[in-house]
């Protein structure tokens, strides 16, 4: 009898467990996800977004252009900061975290506008609303071996003629044996994404260094290489007409950047036309109109901030090499530096 009893309770128990309901999360799943995307035809880069699916709670958009955004609703305007075909993919999430997504193709055209120029045309010395002055040698933190000690006297940075005029010079000064000039627009300008373009023609001899670069705002907290560097355009007087084209990070820098070069003729007889693009997704570099480096950026790198621009010349370093023992002076001239964006 014990048994018989034993096996009814047991039977009972595996009829009142099948008995019991699911008390756990239905799971739901978004679909019929349609995206309608209109592009404004004003030029401005915006591009109107509207998502809808059954059963969404939220969408994720990715702009295709490294940059991107939860949308609650799934309406939204972007603005593209340059002109491109991009393609966008939207994914519709449900409460349980169930997804669908779907692609479209927008191709935007954005006019840029001015934002930043010199054209060198008032005399005397740079604009003093635009640029300052880096002054003295390497020991100051940021040199790289070089010889010269920089300076903000006219013998050195003057504009004359319609053209900026940076000059370096043999000369015993402060325990150096060169002079030069590097200015710069920390804490006048900076932007972040747009293009630069800078006519010039840069100087000859054997040991010079010109460059045109720029540097995060955040150097002063975050340290070199931590803040990023872009150097638009440098040139060495040991190998005339190569141009370099380089970007500085934490995971390349120094002798490891990211760079590329670019020959051309008459660098240093003629004015030249160096530029850079840059936004979210990549970092071109130009000379008259033809690109010949392209660096992939991402969120990770820290070229997506805010950056202010440099001028200089150099002599020497590591960069710039022995100088040759007859050099007396040699001079940059820019006859326009010029921000779009």
């Amino acid at each position: 009898m014990k048994y018989i009893l034993s096996v009814i309770t047991i039977g009972s128990f595996l009829l009142l467990s099948c008995g019991k309901k699911d008390t756990g999360t239905t799971v739901v799943t978004p679909t019929n996800l349609t995206v309608n995307a209109v592009v404004s035809t004003d030029n401005s880069g915006n591009v109107a977004f509207t998502a809808s699916a059954t059963n969404a709670s939220t969408y994720d958009y990715d702009f295709g252009n490294g940059v991107f955004q939860t949308v609650p609703t799934g309406i939204v305007t972007y603005k593209y900061p340059a002109s491109g075909t991009y393609s966008v993919n939207v994914i519709a999430k449900s409460s349980t975290g169930q997804t669908i997504s779907q692609r479209t193709t927008v191709t935007v055209a954005v006019t840029q506008s001015l934002i930043f120029s010199d054209e060198f045309d008032a005399n005397g010395a740079p604009d003093p609303s635009k640029w300052g002055y880096d002054i003295g040698t390497g020991s100051n933190g940021w040199g790289n071996n070089e010889l010269q000690h920089y300076t903000n006297r006219l013998d050195n940075a003057f504009v004359s003629n319609g053209t900026l005029k940076i000059r370096a010079i043999r000369e015993a000064f402060s325990g150096s044996a060169f002079t030069s000039a590097r200015i710069l627009t920390q804490n006048k300008f900076s932007f972040r994404y747009g293009k630069v373009e800078v006519r010039a023609k840069l100087p000859a001899g054997v040991g010079t260094w010109p460059a045109i670069w720029m540097l995060g705002n955040n150097i002063t907290t975050a340290g070199w290489p931590a803040c990023g560097e872009i150097d638009i355009m440098e040139h060495k007087g040991s190998q005339l007409n190569r141009i370099h084209g380089t970007v500085h990070h934490p995971a390349r820098f120094g002798g490891n950047a990211d760079g590329g070069t670019r020959d051309i003729t008459n660098a240093t007889t003629e004015f030249q036309i160096y530029s850079m693009e840059w936004n979210a997704i990549s970092i071109k570099f130009l000379v008259n109109g033809t690109v010949y480096h392209t660096v992939a950026n991402t969120s990770s790198l820290p070229f997506n901030q805010n950056f202010f621009l440099i001028m200089n010349l150099a002599m020497g370093g590591t960069f710039g090499g022995a100088v040759e023992s007859g050099f007396s002076n040699a001079t940059m001239e820019i006859d326009y530096i010029r921000v779009y964006q």
